[in-house]
């Protein structure tokens, strides 16, 4: 199913109206600055949902979890946290720099605002039992001089809180953290420690996602463990669950099968894709491309399953710069390159990209997920054929892929390994 290829910003913008708005003040936070005057220039309509967007969004998600990943260890990245921060980031931007940012999501600026305004507002509706929050908030040394017009963007498009505060005073960054936490319910108390001498800017993300199986696993009398060998042989006992044996929707490709298990409010799923045995993590990713995620649910069937599978929890946290920079985003780290100067000025500096700092949390049982990530963009100013018949059994018991995905779209929300529980 696909939706209506045209889709204006002001659209966008309406549809954002309601969850910008109902952004909560966090206790002990800085209140944040009303909207300046003005208005931006109109915007023609955009395919912010064609395949070709889609496409690009989702190059990207393959290729961060890929960059971010440290082999044999445990992964996981929101690309949607990470692409609402940074296209947040790339309203600041100019000339070769801006251009980098076009070429790491494939799509001009205003296309990839188009597309997160109008992801924030699908996943802010979701029906079920789904609980989401998408929030963003810029923090802005008075420094700073911002341009009006990267504050509009960022107000109206991400529906951005702006809070002005001295960057390097002792009360700011446990501000930050105090907003980070609210906004993922508890599940990421903190992202940053303290600011940089240097850091004048802070662009914020946070993403949460509590979500319930149409069809929760068997609830057990007893807690029980399963056997999982990671790829070096080690052998541990995580806590199982099981499905019993019954119809899934599953995935079966030449080198690995799977299950997509939906959740009860009809657009999101949980993907657990297993690589064929013999096969690597890091050899069964190597092929994954924009195609991959799309490719593999419209591949899945209704097919008898007995599905086990480890209890979990995923915590992921670290800097994204070097990612970034392997993905084709180099200037906008470089001082005296990066071209900030649609954000604004620092008299006498340059901006540029200090650190982009990324956090992620995952539960799974036999409800459903619940799932949180943060994005913090620092700103710094210096000088196989299935018998229907018979029960696939899938026993995900060694290093295994999974991710929070669109299944109309196509594209994912998180994307994780697990490799050792």
């Amino acid at each position: 199913m696909k939706f209506s290829r045209l889709l204006s910003l002001s659209l966008c913008f309406s549809l954002l109206a309601g969850c910008a708005g109902g952004a909560a003040q966090v206790q002990g936070s800085p209140r944040p600055l009303p909207t300046p005057q003005g208005s931006l220039p109109p915007v023609e309509e955009l395919v912010c949902t064609s395949e070709g967007t889609l496409d690009g969004y989702s190059a990207f998600s393959v290729d961060l979890l890929r960059q971010a990943r440290a082999q044999g260890k445990n992964t996981l990245v929101s690309p949607l946290s990470v692409t609402l921060a940074l296209a947040m980031t790339a309203s600041g931007a100019a000339g070769d720099t801006l251009t980098e940012f076009e070429t790491l999501f494939g799509l001009s600026r205003d296309i990839l605002n188009s597309l997160c305004a109008r992801l924030m507002s699908d996943y802010t509706q979701l029906g079920g039992s789904t609980q989401a929050n998408l929030v963003n908030s810029l923090w802005a040394d008075p420094e700073l001089i911002l341009a009006n017009g990267f504050v509009l963007r960022c107000q109206e498009t991400f529906g951005a809180q702006l809070f002005q505060q001295d960057l390097q005073d002792s009360a700011t960054a446990p501000a930050v953290n105090r907003w980070v936490s609210e906004a993922t319910r508890g599940m990421i108390p903190s992202v940053v420690d303290q600011f940089d001498e240097d850091a004048v800017l802070a662009l914020v993300n946070a993403v949460y996602l509590k979500n319930q199986f149409q069809r929760p696993f068997e609830d057990p009398s007893t807690e029980w463990e399963m056997d999982f060998t990671a790829d070096d042989g080690t052998v541990t006992h995580p806590k199982g669950m099981h499905n019993g044996t019954r119809t899934e929707q599953y995935i079966s490709t030449e080198k690995g099968q799977g299950v997509l298990l939906p959740y009860d409010d009809g657009r999101l799923g949980l993907l657990l894709m297993l690589p064929q045995e013999g096969l690597s993590l890091t050899d069964y990713l190597a092929d994954w491309d924009n195609t991959t995620i799309s490719g593999l649910l419209s591949t899945r069937e209704d097919t008898l399953v007995s599905l086990t599978c480890p209890k979990f929890k995923a915590e992921w946290g670290g800097s994204l710069n070097d990612a970034l920079q392997a993905m084709g985003l180099s200037r906008a780290f470089v001082p005296g390159q990066a071209d900030f100067s649609a954000m604004g000025s620092v008299p006498g500096k340059d901006l540029f990209i200090g650190n982009v700092i990324h956090k992620t949390a995952f539960e799974l049982n036999e409800k459903g997920t619940e799932a949180a990530a943060v994005t913090a963009v620092i700103m710094e100013a210096t000088s196989a054929m299935v018998d229907p018949l018979q029960p696939i059994v899938l026993r995900l018991d060694r290093p295994f892929v999974y991710g929070i995905v669109d299944l109309q779209m196509g594209t994912a929300l998180f994307l994780g390994t697990a490799e050792s529980l």
